[in-house]
């Protein structure tokens, strides 16, 4: 019994102890740890001040960055509300321009009329009202569309010749070409009888390479051919033909013939 009492090992246990002692170990290795990380980066040239540095630049630059993409945004959205602006600007200028022209046209029709109405003091007392070249399906082919009225007022009939000729390039010299040699009729001259006025449609076939420039119309009152009134108009395939030119035939002839 004695024996027994006499080997007996008292133990003390203290759980909350040893946790506390664990903990402890483990904090101490982690920190070892880090401790020895930090220490490894160091020596290989790692500094935390200079990443905290680097971090804060970069952060900085990217804000940077963000403010200048923003305006540049702004900057395009300005320059797209003024380019709509102005396409909306050239759109009133186009229509503008349009309507101009269109008075410029109406001008120059009132303008060719009143120019009937008062006529330089010739003795023809008529003259071309419109011209209207109108192509045709064949090549060079072309349709002379034009009407003679009176000048002033007209208190009897009027009769008289008219001749034709077609001005223009060919091989880049200038030829006039008469309406004998384009006239598909083969006409030499026309006439007129009327007392209001007098419209004609004349076919005339154009030579190959022969580029025309304008009209020349010139109006003999009678038999009288050495007086005349002449008129030029742009050729102009489309539309009315405007009028270039009025002058007095016998005037040329004097002027050709000093």
């Amino acid at each position: 019994m004695a024996d027994l009492f006499g080997k007996l090992v008292v133990r003390v246990h203290a759980p909350k102890r040893r946790a506390v002692l664990l903990t402890l170990g483990s904090l101490a290795a982690l920190l070892v740890l880090v401790a020895t990380f930090e220490f490894g980066r160091h020596q290989a040239g790692f500094d935390v001040v200079d990443s905290m540095r680097g971090a804060l630049a970069a952060s900085k630059r990217i804000r940077d960055l963000e403010a200048e993409n923003k305006r540049q945004r702004e900057q395009l959205e300005e320059a797209d509300v003024a380019r709509r602006v102005d396409r909306e600007g050239y759109k009133q200028v186009e229509r503008s321009l349009g309507d101009m022209q269109s008075q410029i046209a109406r001008l120059t029709q009132d303008l060719s009329f009143y120019r009937g109405l008062v006529q330089p003091d010739t003795l023809v007392h008529v003259k071309v009202q419109t011209m209207q070249i109108v192509p045709q399906a064949a090549a060079g082919k072309f349709g002379l569309k034009f009407v003679l009225m009176q000048t002033g007022k007209p208190e009897k009939n009027v009769a008289g010749a008219v001749a034709v000729a077609i001005e223009g390039l060919l091989r880049g010299k200038p030829v006039s070409l008469s309406l004998y040699e384009v006239s598909v009729a083969k006409r030499a001259g026309l006439a007129y009888s009327f007392r209001y006025f007098q419209d004609y449609d004349e076919t005339v076939q154009l030579p190959p390479g022969f580029e025309p420039t304008r009209v020349d119309v010139e109006l003999h009152a009678g038999r009288d051919a050495a007086h005349g009134f002449r008129q030029a108009f742009v050729w102009k395939s489309q539309g009315m033909s405007t009028e270039t030119e009025t002058k007095d035939a016998a005037n040329d002839v004097q002027t050709e013939t000093e």
